[in-house]
């Protein structure tokens, strides 16, 4: 058994810094069949970079406090305080604090502590196909994402 203050994990943020305060708990207790991050949203700020799905998890989020917004392919989603959403894998989703108030949550994913980079797709417009489409993820050597279009293979790294 091991047990940890929410506090006392260290701070890592998303390379692409679109959230100030998360908190990989998952990491910190070394899960390997579950994921669990604590967040901490300014508004303006976002639980990832964008829209995107994880084809290998489902991913939970539950909201703390404050109020949470997630877009989907077809709508808009609030997510109040002490309330949880769920999406499948391949469910395409963005979550973030569109009001006034900090938003603290928890996001949870299974059925494994990380996720493989090849599971993921982001929706972002592509300049080559001059339109919003499907983009694979991977992580480079000096910490930064590296986007490459499904459609023409164009690849970038955001900034």
């Amino acid at each position: 058994m091991e047990k940890v203050a929410i506090d006392d994990v260290d701070i890592e943020t998303n390379p692409m810094d679109v959230h100030s305060v998360r908190r990989p708990v998952s990491d910190a207790l070394g899960f390997s069949d579950f994921a669990m991050n604590y967040f901490e949203l300014e508004p303006g700020e976002s639980f990832s970079g964008g829209m995107h799905t994880h084809y290998d998890q489902e991913e939970v989020f539950y909201i703390q406090a404050g109020t949470a917004t997630f877009d989907t392919d077809d709508r808009t989603v609030t997510v109040d305080e002490g309330e949880v959403i769920r999406f499948e894998p391949g469910d395409f989703q963005h979550g973030y604090n569109d009001g006034d108030e900090q938003v603290v949550g928890f996001a949870f994913g299974a059925p494994k502590s990380k996720h493989d980079w090849d599971q993921l797709e982001s929706l972002v417009y592509c300049q080559d196909c001059e339109d919003e489409v499907g983009h694979g993820l991977e992580l480079t050597d000096d910490g930064n994402f590296r986007l490459t279009c499904t459609e023409c293979g164009n690849a970038f790294v955001p900034q």
